[in-house]
């Protein structure tokens, strides 16, 4: 390889690698180590060059397999990037662009030899080529160890600047390759040797600073520079193929759009180290026997901008939560950061009150919204979790009242009715309402439609000023599902003697009968909620209801309905009395206008109480079920890092989540 440019295809043939994976012991102060690392490559421009590279790359990966037990080699790299790591920080400082570009070469190789080792074998078996004895004194006890507390300070330590920038992405991603290993295999990470050397390791006492500046990475956005995906004469082989990765893979999750993508290809250490950050904090959370210090520092750090002097009772870090927040906003379109967004508000109880207390928290909502409106293009994972962050919201009063006062103009992405203008807390009204509808036709998620109808039944008691749309839509939503209860009844009364063929037939009837009677129920609650405390404030929404009033008729008698339904007939007898004129074909403004002046004179003790709607969410008792898997599914998607199939048991990779 040496400084000449390489070509793909020249890899298999390369005499630098086939000397580096042979059996012959290269001493970590050999001048080999200078020739192998000063070297560039075309990078791949295709997905059939990239297949390419990996094919290219196998034999020799694979000789490396077999000889380094004897050869310890790789160990003897993983050393002479040891020794080159320490003194990074002086040669970035002396803007030394040589040393850096041989340091992230070797960085780029041990990444390559680390994938392939964990797909090909066991974790126990990665270990060991790690511990494989090298010729010469490498002076670093635990390779694996030092190897990942190196990957730490880069991070932390070395500079940000444009030729260093590529050494920074290298270093988050060689970290995610290590903790894939949880992807091939069935060991939980709290016994995974690899997960303890970064959860209790040397490295473990950079958890602040490592998380802080992962964070911080998301936070300031910064674009790749132009070197990192134009390899010019004398890159590295990191940059050109993160040229090529970048360029040929698909970015984005669940669909995303060119400008999303785009916007990612632009900001990959961004990315890169969101990922990382979310599969950090997610992985031993619950096992006593291992502290996460990474979970810790993401849900106890503290606002920079503020002026208390508050002490955390657990030892934090400082962002400007201002800035957070606002990237948060702009980018809140993919499962990655709504995913940070919802460990920060259940989570980081600071960073919540922060966010409640924004005069643009529309800046917020619109985003998660749209995620909900675009739901056939989403993930069910994705749509699940922006709910529960609008229920996590929807907890608190001051953001129910809040969001009636915010004003909206052109919705344009709202593309069912135009919506000149609408209150933020209508149109939110609007699109879960949406999503249930779409739940029950397409999803059938109970936990789904539960969490749709908490978020509203926690906002009912604040309704206020409705837009005429989002009523007919509410109201429309229990017509739709009255009809459908009663054809559910109808077929289980049309089906006495099911045979006992039919049992999966009947099973599906009576959950489908059990699940529709709860959420007409809730939404019946809902409705009662508002009218108890916001009748006057809301005329659309009782001119709604007076048009559509016979679609309540067959719930005055049934069981599960009568009480609730008590209040609601009590309300229409009221203002039906009201409109009751000689004169015929009042308009629509007439009716109004006489519900409004109804609605003065309304005594508003005839109504029966019932305790407040308040739900808040509760995580699952064992998170990592669900969050495990949902994680590496968007690292395996979205990282850019092309993981072969191969012994992948997490999850199913043709399989969206």
């Amino acid at each position: 390889m040496g400084t000449a440019t390489s070509s793909l295809h020249d890899l298999k043939k390369n005499e630098h690698l086939k000397h580096f994976v042979g059996k012959e012991p290269i001493t970590p102060n050999d001048p080999f180590w200078n020739q192998l690392l000063s070297f560039s490559i075309r990078p791949p421009r295709s997905k059939e060059e990239f297949s390419y590279l990996d094919e290219s790359l196998q034999p020799l990966l694979e000789t490396l397999l077999t000889n380094n037990a004897i050869s310890g080699n790789f160990g003897a790299l993983v050393s002479v990037f040891l020794t080159r790591a320490l003194e990074l920080k002086a040669s970035a400082q002396c803007d030394n662009n040589i040393f850096t570009w041989q340091t992230y070469n070797a960085l780029f190789i041990i990444r390559c030899i680390v994938k392939y080792f964990i797909v090909t074998v066991t974790e126990d078996n990665v270990v060991k080529q790690f511990q494989a004895p090298s010729s010469g004194d490498t002076k670093h006890d635990d390779l694996l160890e030092s190897l990942v507390n190196a990957l730490v300070e880069i991070v932390v330590d070395v500079p940000l600047v444009d030729f260093t920038y590529a050494l920074h992405v290298e270093a988050v991603n060689t970290i995610l390759v290590l903790l894939s290993v949880q992807m091939f295999s069935s060991i939980p990470a709290a016994k995974s040797p690899i997960y303890k050397s970064i959860l209790q390791g040397k490295c473990s006492i950079h958890a602040l600073l490592f998380t802080k500046s992962l964070l911080q990475n998301f936070v300031r956005q910064d674009k790749c520079p132009n070197s990192y995906h134009h390899s010019e004469s004398g890159g590295s082989i990191i940059i050109g193929l993160a040229s090529g990765l970048w360029n040929v893979l698909t970015l984005g999750y669940g669909k995303e759009q060119d400008e999303e993508s785009t916007r990612l290809k632009e900001t990959v250490l961004a990315q890169q180290s969101l990922l990382l950050l979310l599969v950090l904090v997610n992985h031993c959370t619950n096992d006593k026997a291992i502290c996460n210090p990474y979970k810790k520092a993401l849900f106890s750090f503290v606002n920079s901008q503020d002026s208390g002097g508050s002490v955390e009772a657990i030892p934090s870090f400082k962002l400007d939560y201002g800035k957070l927040y606002d990237t948060l906003c702009v980018t809140l379109n993919n499962d990655q950061t709504t995913l940070l967004l919802y460990l920060l508000m259940h989570r980081n109880s600071n960073f919540k009150t922060y966010v409640l207390s924004r005069s643009n928290i529309e800046l917020l909502i619109v985003p998660i919204l749209k995620i909900l409106y675009d739901a056939p293009e989403k993930t069910s994972h994705h749509i699940y979790m922006s709910l529960i962050v609008v229920l996590i919201l929807s907890e608190d009063d001051l953001f129910n009242e809040a969001v009636h006062d915010i004003t909206l103009k052109n919705i344009s992405w709202y593309t069912e009715r135009s919506l000149s203008e609408i209150s933020l807390g209508g149109l939110l009204i609007l699109v879960v309402i949406r999503t249930i509808h779409f739940n029950m036709t397409r999803m059938r998620d109970k936990y789904l439609h539960t969490n749709c109808l908490a978020a509203l039944a926690n906002m009912s008691n604040h309704f206020k000023n409705l837009h005429p749309y989002v009523c007919q839509r509410f109201v429309s939503l229990f017509e739709t599902l009255s009809k459908r209860l009663a054809k559910v009844m109808d077929q289980i009364r049309n089906n006495p003697d099911l045979k006992p063929t039919d049992e999966d037939f009947s099973t599906d009837l009576l959950q489908d009968l059990s699940i529709l009677e709860e959420v007409l129920r809730m939404i019946l609650e809902i409705i009662n909620s508002c009218l108890c405390t916001q009748l006057q404030s809301n005329p659309n929404l009782l001119y709604s209801l007076l048009y559509k009033r016979q679609v309540f008729d067959p719930f005055r008698m049934h069981p599960n309905f009568q009480d609730v339904v008590q209040n609601l007939d009590t309300v229409l007898s009221y203002f039906s009395s009201r409109l009751d004129s000689p004169e015929k074909n009042l308009s629509v403004a007439e009716v109004m206008e006489s519900i409004k002046e109804a609605a003065l004179h309304w005594p508003t003790d005839r109504l029966k109480k019932f305790p407040d709607l308040k739900f808040r969410y509760v995580e699952e008792s064992q998170p990592e079920e669900f969050f495990i898997p949902y994680i590496w599914t968007i690292v395996y998607k979205c990282s850019g890092i092309p993981w072969s199939q191969q012994n992948l048991i997490l999850f199913n990779p043709n399989k969206d989540l």
